[in-house]
C-alpha cells in the first residue's frame, strides 16, 4: 500500500516510513513451504504429513488477505474459512466425511461467488452472454457424463456444487486475468475429485488435483490484493505490504 508522497512546500516535511524491501510476504513463503510438504505427503501416499500441511494453507491465505486489506473483503475471509473446514472434512475417509467437505465448499463458493458480485460482476456479465452459456453447457456436459457413475444421491449433490463452482469460475472474470485463471484452474482441480468419485483414476491424479487447487486459492486470494474493482476500490499491493 502506498505509504503517501514527499511533501512539496519548504522543510524536510515529516519522516515517511522506509518501504520494505519487494518480495515474497512471510505468510506467503510459510504458504509455499507447506504447499510443498503437501503435495509431497499426497504423492508419497503419506496421510499424516497432509494433516500437518493442509489445514493451513487456506487460513495462510486468509491471513496474508486480512494483513493487507484488513475485513474489506469479508466474503473472501469467511469462503476460506469454510475452505479449511472442508480440507479438514475430506482428510477424513468416508461418504459422510466426503459428504461434509462438499458442503463445506458449497459454502466456500457462495461466499466468493457473493464478493465476486460484490465487485461488479453482474455488470461484466450482462455483455457477455456467450461466455455464461457456455459456461453452462461446460456444466450440463459434466453432470450428463459423471451422474451415471455416481448415482443419483451424490450426483445431485455433484451437480449443485458444480454449478456454484462454474458460477464462481464465470463471476471471478470480473478482477481481470489472475481471478480469471484462478477460477478455471479451480474447475480444474474439482473435476479431477469428480473423476477420483466416479471412479475414473489414474497415475498421480491425487497430486495433479491437489497442484491445481493450492495454485486456483493462491491465484483467488490474492486477486483481491493486487486488482482494482470496477467501483474504483483498490486493494493493497502485495509488494509493498
Amino acid at each position: 500500500m502506498a505509504e503517501g508522497h514527499i511533501p512539496e512546500r519548504g522543510g524536510p516535511g515529516p519522516a515517511l516510513r522506509p518501504a520494505r524491501a519487494a518480495g515474497a510476504p512471510p505468510l506467503i513463503v510459510v504458504f509455499a513451504v507447506l504447499c510443498a510438504v503437501e503435495l509431497i505427503g499426497v504423492a508419497a501416499g503419506k496421510h499424516a504429513v497432509e494433516w500437518v500441511a493442509k489445514p493451513f494453507l487456506a487460513p495462510l491465505l486468509a491471513a496474508h488477505l486480512w494483513r493487507l486489506t484488513g475485513t474489506r473483503h469479508a466474503y473472501v475471509l469467511a469462503g476460506l474459512g469454510l475452505a479449511t473446514a472442508g480440507d479438514v472434512a475430506l482428510l477424513i475417509p468416508g461418504t459422510p466425511a466426503f459428504g461434509a467437505g462438499l458442503a463445506f465448499f458449497l459454502g466456500a463458493q457462495l461466499c466468493w461467488i457473493t464478493a465476486f458480485l460484490r465487485a461488479g460482476a453482474l455488470a461484466h456479465l450482462r455483455a457477455r452472454r456467450l461466455v455464461c452459456a457456455a459456461y453452462l453447457a461446460v456444466w450440463a456436459a459434466a453432470v450428463a457424463a459423471l451422474a451415471p457413475a455416481l448415482g443419483p444421491v451424490l450426483g445431485s449433490a455433484v451437480a449443485v456444487y458444480a454449478l456454484a463452482l462454474l458460477t464462481m469460475a464465470l463471476t471471478a472474470r470480473v478482477l481481470g486475468p489472475k481471478a480469471l485463471w484462478g477460477g478455471l484452474v479451480f474447475v480444474a482441480s474439482d473435476s479431477l475429485i469428480g473423476l477420483g468419485s466416479a471412479g475414473l483414476d489414474f497415475p498421480g491424479r491425487s497430486t495433479l488435483c491437489m497442484a491445481t487447487y493450492i495454485a486456483a486459492l493462491a491465484l483467488l486470494v490474492t486477486s483481491f490484493t493486487t486488482q482494482v474493482s470496477p467501483h474504483g476500490n483498490a486493494p493493497a499491493q502485495e509488494a509493498t505490504a
